[in-house]
């Protein structure tokens, strides 16, 4: 079994930050890919940020300059540092990991429960 936790959402102000983290736990061997995808109200999941094992990392265009994705490996933890924030920000965030289990041939994706980032004009 593996899990994804998120914390660190909450209302914010337009212009404020916030950090959300997500703790990947589990029987797990190893994690390439991880991520932060987002979901607004009526509006597709997208990406937001992703990274990989060696640290190469990936922003979607309405985010770049304003997010920054980090990793731990150690500790199977993905961050998300939001600054700038805006009002379009607002959205459901979702961690996302590609992940091999303990025991197992094949990565698999794996997906945190959300948390909610509400940014106020």
């Amino acid at each position: 079994q593996v899990q994804l936790v998120e914390s660190g959402g909450g209302l914010v102000q337009a212009g404020g930050s916030l950090r959300l983290s997500c703790a990947a736990s589990g029987s797990i061997f190893s994690i390439n890919r991880m991520g932060w995808y987002r979901q607004a109200p009526g509006k597709q999941r997208d990406m937001v940020a992703t990274i990989t094992n060696t640290d190469n990392t990936n922003y979607g265009d309405s985010v770049k300059g304003r997010f920054t994705i980090s990793r731990d490996n150690a500790k199977n933890t993905v961050y998300l540092q939001m600054d700038s924030l805006k009002p379009e920000d607002t959205a459901v965030y979702y961690c996302n990991a590609n992940i091999l289990r303990r025991g197992s041939l094949f990565w698999g994706d794996y997906w945190g429960q959300g948390t909610q980032v509400t940014v106020s004009s």
